[in-house]
């Protein structure tokens, strides 16, 4: 079974990819950007971009048949060190009890320069 779920990035038609993709019991979610429902980029802190971001990815899942008890993995993105306690932090919100393994790396540059953190993330339903 494979299921492509699209979302609302305006990159995804224009650069050929899919917000998830769930291929048997495993869901793959994309480079998630705090973006917003119109395109615009999600204002404030890194914190709030996070969540952004973090809703998003969570979303794709549900939608794919999965929850966010169902996540094996993360992998974060951020442009400045100094926020890696507030985006782990949001991150412990949303999976705290789930705890899936998690990489944070600091990157240069993202895509757009007002995005302070991009995500991918991973689930495994249970057969």
């Amino acid at each position: 079974m494979r299921k492509r779920l699209a979302g609302t990035s305006p990159y995804e038609a224009a650069y050929g990819f899919s917000r998830a993709l769930r291929v048997g019991n495993r869901i793959l979610v994309a480079g998630t950007a705090p973006i917003e429902e119109d395109g615009s980029s999600t204002p404030g802190d890194a914190g709030a971009q996070a969540r952004r971001c973090f809703e998003i990815a969570v979303k794709a899942v549900e939608e794919l048949g999965g929850t966010a008890h169902d996540m094996v993995r993360t992998r974060m993105f951020i442009t400045d060190p100094d926020d890696a306690d507030a985006i782990g932090r949001v991150h412990g919100e949303f999976f705290g009890d789930t705890r899936p393994t998690s990489t944070m790396v600091v990157v240069a540059k993202l895509l757009r320069p007002e995005w302070r953190i991009e995500i991918e993330a991973e689930a495994i339903l249970d057969a």
